[in-house]
């Protein structure tokens, strides 16, 4: 590749794109608010140049369709070095540490010539097995300057599965934390033998094993040289493992255009400044948040702060003070539980107080995005937020602009909450397959009940049995060793089954009404779906999972993990034996249906849940009961309590 072609195919522009033709929805102004017109379900792709190009004018780095993600990554080291890139925290001198793109870049550069001079050749592939961290960027961004591919695991992933996927992707190197990584993984050292190379990232002491090198001793001092490898857009980036909940993951295939061009995507929607802080919890394993958190942070210029933990993601908020964060729905479940038990404990003006802020700003809410009426009790609103919403928002933190959850549904019922208190939760929905982005709402037209529209780029339309169908640059390449699998979601001509049942409504606004393989058929033919009951049903602290069933029976049963303190509370009160053991477990269990019936109440009269069955344990990812992304292993579940569920159902017949 000569000098010339080569200056032309990493060439970044940067500049204001306020007179651009718009590949999104057009803003106009109406009422004093900035409404997009929506959508449509059959969506313009994003213009052959793949420029990315934002409605409201906001400056990014732009690049062709024949970049990679080395590529923009590299550009973006040298149009904005100084700037803030990644920070974390520090566990040795308690301290947060971070840095900017000049010194990211550098880093890169030395993994990459590790990985060169470790002789991988480009196409082969390695893991990461680190929790969120520069190291992870790193060891990422290096592969990828060094033409490989990279397959992220879960952390806390079983043995056998991450074996499995090792031995399925014939990883040659992989790089973990330490010794208790090591130790786990050591439990199926027979089933490692494609690995040349073990990289750790703190010193692991096992003599017997020679592939163990600790990275800070590996990586050479210097970059070395950098010749371009004739790496292509559409050549594969990464192997990612679906979940399994129903056998073996299968590894989606995605190149280096599918994942910038979802990046556009979400560009295109949203506005992201250089600015802007993301504050990184969800695993980077999981799509979601590799692409819209890190692989967008690359292309904004924004900056990503790493969570210490989950246990530690409330006091994270309060320190980082996000501006942004992408999660998963559980995250803003377990905040609004916690704001309704400090509200339990609160005098009944408080309470009161706090409903009439939510209700005030959720009808705000609906007049401004033309669904209801203007109130007069909208005068109310400045005294409320400044006495129960900014109160309550500081929990994240006191400066997010705005949140996306995605991964799961989102219960209506928290995100009345959050939006009624000046929180915008925009839902969106996705896939591995699809990078993971297929559409979310806007902050300007955002109906909570929807998963939002298309994205830019992406087209959907209604297939067999309204299951959703997808296609646009953002979708696989394929399975990993896996044809027959591809074929059976992906066509000839490019379009994804989702598997999800939809209706797409009048404003191109997309609703989730079943899935094909998580629909219940009842003994006399009603059809539920179990996820949004179970959703429902843990909106009760007391509850900590559940699992609905009822397949061909003549009603829904339920079993359920309780809250230890919560159960013991609520046990009390209703003068119940907390053990659940013997003669009082009958009468425990018709107290916990009708609890579980508060909570499913909205739900159709046939799909009442009539027994309950208590699990004695938790369902873990160690104990094989839920998916490194935490959904249910619903065969495995029934298998388990199978003695439990033929008690429910005894004497019953249809």
């Amino acid at each position: 590749m000569s000098a010339a072609s080569f200056a032309r195919r990493e060439r970044i522009i940067l500049r204001s794109v306020k007179d651009a033709q718009l590949a999104s929805p057009s803003v106009v102004p109406v009422g004093g608010e900035h409404i997009s017109s929506p959508r449509t379900h059959e969506e313009t792709p994003l213009a052959e140049s793949s420029i990315l190009q934002n409605r409201h004018g906001t400056r990014y780095l732009m690049f062709d369709d024949a970049a990679t993600v080395a590529d923009v990554f590299a550009l973006r080291c040298r149009t904005s070095p100084n700037a803030p890139a990644y920070r974390q925290f520090d566990s040795s001198t308690k301290e947060w540490i971070g840095i900017d793109w000049r010194e990211a870049g550098e880093r890169v550069a030395r993994m990459r010539e590790g990985l060169r001079r470790e002789g991988l050749q480009p196409g082969e592939r390695i893991a990461v097995m680190l929790k969120n961290s520069i190291n992870w960027v790193v060891a990422d961004q290096g592969a990828f300057a060094a033409g490989l591919v990279t397959v992220p695991l879960f952390v806390d992933d079983r043995p056998d599965n991450v074996a499995y996927i090792l031995c399925d992707a014939t990883v040659k190197l992989i790089v973990i934390d330490g010794e208790e990584h090591w130790k786990r993984l050591k439990t199926v050292q027979e089933r490692l033998g494609s690995l040349h190379c073990i990289l750790t990232v703190k010193p692991v002491n096992d003599p017997e094993e020679p592939r163990l090198k600790l990275l800070a001793d590996w990586l050479p001092s210097a970059p070395g040289a950098h010749d371009r490898l004739p790496t292509k857009a559409t050549d594969l980036a990464t192997i990612v493992y679906t979940s399994g909940t129903t056998g073996k993951p299968k590894g989606v295939m995605l190149s280096h255009r599918n994942i910038l061009s979802n990046v556009q995507s979400g560009l295109a929607v949203y506005d992201v400044f250089s600015d802007d802080v993301f504050l990184s919890f969800l695993p980077l394993s999981h799509m979601f948040e590799r692409t819209a958190d890190y692989y967008l942070n690359m292309v904004s210029g924004a900056s990503i702060v790493f969570s210490r933990s989950i246990p530690a993601l409330a006091e994270d908020f309060r320190i980082v003070q996000p501006t942004i964060i992408f999660s998963v729905p559980r995250i803003y479940e377990r905040f609004l539980a916690a704001i309704n038990e400090q509200l339990k404990k609160s005098s009944p003006s408080k309470r009161k107080l706090f409903d009439l802020a939510v209700n005030v700003g959720w009808s705000r809410f609906e007049y401004q995005n033309q669904r209801g009426p203007w109130k007069i009790s909208f005068l109310l609103w400045p005294i409320l937020k400044k006495l129960v919403a900014e109160k309550l928002l500081a929990r994240f933190g006191g400066r997010l602009r705005f949140a996306v959850a995605g991964g799961a549904a989102l219960s209506p019922a928290v995100s009345k909450v959050f939006v009624g208190l000046g929180l915008p939760i925009c839902q969106g929905y996705g896939m591995t397959e699809a990078s993971p982005l297929l559409a979310v709402n806007l902050l300007e037209r955002n109906d909570p009940n929807s998963v939002g529209p298309a994205v830019p780029g992406v087209q959907t339309r209604i297939g067999e049995n309204n299951v959703l169908l997808a296609k646009g640059p953002n979708i696989m390449m394929g399975y990993w060793n896996n044809p027959e699998a591809t074929r059976a979601v992906l066509s000839e001509d490019g379009w994804l089954n989702t598997g999800d049942q939809v209706k797409i409504d009048s404003q191109g606004f997309i609703h989730i009404t079943g899935r094909i393989k998580e629909i219940i058929v009842l003994g006399n033919g009603e059809k539920v779906p179990p996820v949004d009951m179970e959703m429902a049903i843990q909106m009760d602290p007391l509850f900590e999972q559940a699992l609905v069933y009822g397949e061909a029976k003549p009603y829904l049963s339920a079993i359920v993990v309780l809250n230890d303190e919560e159960w013991g509370r609520a046990a009390a009160e209703a003068k119940l034996d907390a053990r659940l053991d013997g003669d009082s477990r009958e009468k425990a269990e018709k107290f916990l249906v009708q609890r579980i019936g508060r909570q499913t109440k909205d739900f159709p009269g046939y799909a009442a849940i009539r027994k309950v069955a208590v699990a004695r344990e938790k369902w873990t990812i160690d104990n094989g009961m839920i998916t490194p992304t935490l959904k249910l292993k619903r065969n495995v579940i029934l298998q388990k309590y199978a003695n439990a569920i033929d008690d429910m159902y005894k004497g019953h017949a249809l």
